[in-house]
């Protein structure tokens, strides 16, 4: 059964959402080398996500409901800035603003998520280029052991921000799992 927007239909919730990455998310190893593990379980979370958006463009800035400014453009870039956060700035020790927030303006990635032309399509590249980056100096590390500093956790790993990104994009997939539905009735996991 197909919904209003095109989208198979599921019979439950539990079951995958559909669409042409949803097959190839959970598919990295469940056992063996630890980094091999965590950088499987982010790649489908953050596969999750471009899922969860897949097919929309001004629909992204639809908010949940009031007064929350929640969109699915407002978590891609807030996950962008996240990404950038904890790889460029922490791990690596880059001089990395965020993007699309700021101290002035601390939820402006979720405030500032307009329907406005070209909004997603930039969300969307700078979402592409930290997690590229990230992608690279997991790749690079010689270690989990890697660490920065932060001045939220003090001294953090890798392997800390590894797995802090897995649950940060795990909640914030919950929050899609709602957002898309609510926009045109597509559900899964």
């Amino acid at each position: 059964m197909a919904d209003h927007g095109g989208h198979e239909r599921c019979e439950r919730r539990g079951q995958f959402f559909t669409g042409d990455e949803s097959g190839s998310r959970f598919t990295g190893p469940a056992t063996g080398d630890e980094r091999r593990m965590l950088v499987g379980m982010l790649g489908a979370q953050r596969a999750t996500l471009r899922l969860k958006c897949a097919g929309l463009d001004a629909e992204l800035a639809a908010r949940s409901v009031e007064p929350s400014t929640l969109s699915l453009l407002g978590l891609v870039r807030h996950l962008a800035d996240v990404e950038r956060r904890w790889f460029r700035q922490v791990l690596a020790g880059l001089e990395a603003p965020a993007l699309f927030s700021s101290p002035a303006d601390p939820d402006g990635d979720f405030d500032g998520a307009a329907s406005t032309p070209g909004a997603a399509e930039r969300a969307w590249e700078a979402w592409r280029a930290e997690v590229e980056f990230a992608e690279g100096f997991t790749e690079r590390a010689p270690d989990l052991e890697v660490s920065g500093k932060d001045g939220w956790r003090g001294e953090v790993s890798l392997r800390w921000v590894l797995i802090h990104m897995i649950e940060e994009y795990a909640r914030h997939n919950g929050h899609a799992d709602l957002l898309r539905e609510r926009i045109d009735g597509a559900i899964g996991v």
